[in-house]
């Protein structure tokens, strides 16, 4: 896995995610409640603060918890509820190495099907359907992992020439047309809710 992803608009935090299967994942479990440009600095950021240019599963696994909480929560913090976050990637990492020996590409290597892999993607802790279709779309789209059905198992976030997530970000072109559509999704689901009223 070596390509260019422009998710962070920072160039050294999108080289990580373009390298590092393990950065992508961290980024995407980052990814809310926070504009998607923090959630997907934050690997750099942990990477940069453990003083290594990439992650690793086991070595955050075992990192002592609270200390890893206070390294998520140095200023500027990771996340805006660092001490859950840092919380949410130990498990993701602990879940990694008790199932994948540490290694997250191997969530989607060599997988069969679509749904097989959308199947592995929902169990990460952390990553609900949504999240694991989003993701799997990002793999899909940016990545080059195609199994059979990858487009279908990850609904409409697989739909060619859309944006509707990260999946979709290519740019600051593109993070712009994301943006707008999430915007437009929160006012359509505000409306309903006032009708329902």
């Amino acid at each position: 896995m070596d390509v260019t992803l422009h998710l962070a608009q920072d160039p050294e935090a999108d080289a990580l995610l373009g390298r590092s299967p393990l950065a992508a994942l961290v980024g995407m479990l980052l990814d809310q409640q926070v504009p998607m440009e923090w959630a997907f600095k934050g690997p750099a950021t942990i990477a940069r603060r453990l003083g290594t240019d990439d992650l690793d599963a086991h070595e955050i696994a075992a990192h002592e918890p609270e200390a890893f909480a206070a390294l998520l929560s140095e200023k500027p913090a990771v996340h805006r509820y660092p001490g859950s976050m840092a919380k949410r990637i130990q498990q993701l990492c602990q879940y990694l190495v008790e199932h994948y020996d540490g290694d997250a590409e191997a969530v989607w290597k060599d997988v069969g099907t679509g749904k097989e892999l959308l199947k592995r993607l929902a169990e990460l802790p952390g990553f609900g359907k949504q999240k694991a279709q989003i993701f799997l779309a990002l793999l899909g789209k940016q990545l080059g992992v195609r199994p059979t059905g990858w487009r279908e198992a990850a609904g409409s976030y697989g739909e060619p020439d859309s944006f509707r997530s990260v999946a979709d970000i290519t740019g600051p072109e593109s993070l712009v047309k994301v943006r707008a559509h999430k915007q437009e999704m929160k006012a359509a689901a505000k409306a309903a809710k006032a009708a329902d009223k």
